[in-house]
Parts: structure tokens; C-alpha cells; sequence
């Protein structure tokens, strides 16, 4: 997750919300960056494997993998307008200075923004839709690569100093990592589809929550629901820069820089899509990544989010719905994968089938 580069409803609501510092109701996992050495919590082999164990032990039938077809897992992954908040995402992970650090010191994909995505999604899609195996495979995958990523800090930023030490295999880190994917997830697809309800909201945070033990995080250091998770993710996006665990560097600014033009790849992102990424992001963030939010911009960010909604809604399920959403629906039927299929899975995975499939 290092490697990249979700509380809706109604939008306005959400965009006046992180403006506020919200009092976290018990829950004791937003730390200040001085306090994160003192309770630094690495993901051990031990731990990841402890955790596998426990999701595979709650998996009825592993052909589905870990959530099935009826699952509002599936029924909000698998959609294509996901991508709207895609750029949110992985603006929101850089602004967190391990992740920007570690893709400076580690990625060899630095400006290639797309090959980032796909690494991405081809693990994240693979633990949703893949098998049971395909799932941990991933998982086992993910956690093998970040215990690479390890480093210090070469300046100070936010609350952070020089030489603090960062490790991808931490659980502080994968909460705000796995935490921006949620919240953006959800975020996009309120935005399309309308408010879910508020059963079906906590249902599939609860469901991220059997997600994000594939990434090494325990429920333990999870908010323990929906409104919790709302609150911790304010109070990252609100912390004061000078103590808060989130803020921007060059480095940063760069790379968020190569995202939203396109670099290294022939897909340029429209200025509609640029502008619904600002518009999204905190004002305090969106200011330190200097982004460009003009009267022209808002215009077209409005815009996007009033006709995006229609178009969307009429897609032929080919274009609607992801490549490995319709992979996962083919093998439980029995059926190889059609073109279309493969070509879906090369558009949002960059391979045409999920990986860490016995059976091919």
C-alpha cells in the first residue's frame, strides 16, 4: 500500500465536517508524531500470519474468496466510478510523510503514477475478489514487500522530525493508508449512486475492517464503528501542521504533481478530474500541495459531480463494473473470463487475469 500512490452522504456536510476537530469518543489510535515512538507497533510475521489465520477461519466457502457476491463489498467495489476518488486517496497518503518518504527512498515508479495504480489495485482487488487463497497470497505478498520499506526522515515536517524512523509494516501507518482508501471509496460512491443507508455504511466498514486484517492491521487498533472511523479520520485531516501527523513536502508536492498531469503514461486526467480531486481534499491540504482550485476550477468540479451521476448510471455492465468483479463473477459460474474481462482487468489492474490463481 505504501506503494500507491472514504463519510459521505451529502457532500457539502462532509466538505464542512474537516473543517472541525472532533472529540474521538474513546478511540486511542490518532497519535501525534512525538507519541508514535514511544507506542511503535511493527507488523511481525507472527502477527500477519495470526491474523490470515483468523480471516480464513471465517470464510465459509474460499471459492468466493473473503466476502462473496452478496457482499456490499462487492456491490461498492466493484463499480468503475471508484476512480473518482481515486486521486483523493493517494493525495491523502502523501500528505502523510512516511508514505512520501518511503516512495522518494524505495519506488522505482515515481513518475510513473498509473504502473502505481495498478500495483495497487492488483493486490487490493485481488484480497476483494479473488479467491481465498488468491486473497492471502496478496496479503503475504504486500506484507513481503514492506518489510523493505524502511528509513528516517531526511527533513522535518508537520509534527515529524529529521531522522524519526519510518517503517511500512507499522500499524499507525497502514491504519491512515487503509483508512484514506475507505473513506474515498465511500465518498465516490455516494456521489454517484446517493447516500447509502446507514445500516448498509456500517455494514461495509465492518466488512473493511476483515479487509484491513489482510493488510496487518487488527480490529483491535481499528475505530470500532462507522462514526468512530469519521471522527479519527477528521482529527488526521485537521491536526495542526505543526503537530499533526500529516503535511506536505517538496517531495510530495512533486509527486502529487506527476499524478494529477498524467506523467510517464498516454492517460492525461481531464481537468474535470483534477478539480473534483481538489475540491475533495482538506482546504488546509489542498493549500500545502499548492493546488490550483480557481472559480473555473469549482465550476468544473460542480459540474462533473451533477452530470457524472447519469452517465454513470447507464453504463453497460462492461463498462460499469471492474475487471476483477466480472473475473470473480465468471469463475463462480464455471467460465473462463471473456476479452471483455481481460481487457477491464488490463484498464484497472494492468494484467489481464488477478494473480496468485493456482489454477492457471
Amino acid at each position: 500500500m505504501f506503494r500507491i500512490l472514504r463519510f459521505p452522504g451529502n457532500i457539502n456536510l462532509m466538505r464542512k465536517a474537516v473543517t472541525l476537530r472532533p472529540r474521538l469518543r474513546g478511540f486511542n489510535g490518532l497519535m501525534q508524531p512525538s507519541e508514535v515512538a514511544s507506542h511503535f507497533q511493527p507488523v511481525s510475521k507472527n502477527n500477519i500470519e495470526a491474523l490470515l489465520a483468523r480471516v480464513a477461519a471465517g470464510v465459509t466457502d474460499p471459492r468466493a474468496g473473503i466476502f462473496g457476491p452478496d457482499s456490499i463489498s462487492w456491490r461498492i467495489n466493484r463499480e468503475s466510478a471508484l476512480f473518482l476518488g481515486a486521486g483523493r486517496a493517494a493525495l491523502l497518503q502523501l500528505a502523510h510523510p512516511w508514505v512520501a518518504a518511503a516512495l522518494r527512498q524505495h519506488s522505482s515508479l515515481l513518475n510513473q503514477p498509473v504502473a502505481r495504480f495498478h500495483n495497487t489495485f492488483r493486490i487490493v482487488f485481488t484480497m476483494v475478489f479473488g479467491t481465498l487463497d488468491q486473497a492471502l497470497a496478496a496479503a503475504r505478498h504486500l506484507y513481503s514487500l514492506h518489510t523493505r520499506i524502511t528509513g528516517d526522515l531526511t527533513e522535518d515536517i508537520a509534527g515529524w522530525k529529521r531522522g524519526d524512523h519510518y517503517e511500512a509494516n507499522e500499524i499507525n501507518a497502514l491504519r491512515w493508508v487503509f483508512a484514506t482508501l475507505v473513506d474515498s471509496a465511500l465518498l465516490a460512491y455516494e456521489s454517484v449512486f446517493g447516500a447509502l443507508p446507514s445500516q448498509d455504511r456500517e455494514r461495509f466498514y465492518h466488512e473493511a475492517k476483515t479487509l484491513a486484517a489482510l493488510f496487518g492491521i487488527p480490529a483491535a487498533s481499528l475505530p470500532a464503528n462507522l462514526e468512530d472511523f469519521s471522527a479519527y479520520f477528521q482529527a488526521m485531516c485537521t491536526a495542526g501542521d505543526s503537530s499533526g501527523a500529516l503535511g506536505v513536502n517538496a517531495d510530495a508536492r512533486a509527486m502529487a504533481g506527476n499524478l494529477l498531469q498524467g506523467a510517464g503514461s498516454w492517460i492525461r486526467p481531464p481537468r474535470w478530474y483534477r478539480a473534483l480531486t481538489t475540491s475533495w481534499l482538506p482546504v488546509r491540504l489542498r493549500e500545502e500541495f499548492h493546488l490550483s482550485f480557481s472559480p473555473a476550477d469549482q465550476l468544473s468540479a460542480a459540474r462533473a459531480l451533477r452530470r457524472i451521476p447519469s452517465v454513470c448510471r447507464r453504463f453497460p455492465a462492461a463498462l460499469r463494473f471492474i475487471g476483477p468483479w466480472h473475473e470473480a463473477q465468471a469463475r463462480l459460474v464455471g467460465r473462463r473470463l471473456g476479452l471483455i474481462g481481460r481487457l477491464a482487468n488490463r484498464f484497472w489492474i494492468g494484467a489481464a487475469r488477478m494473480p496468485f490463481d493456482r489454477e492457471e
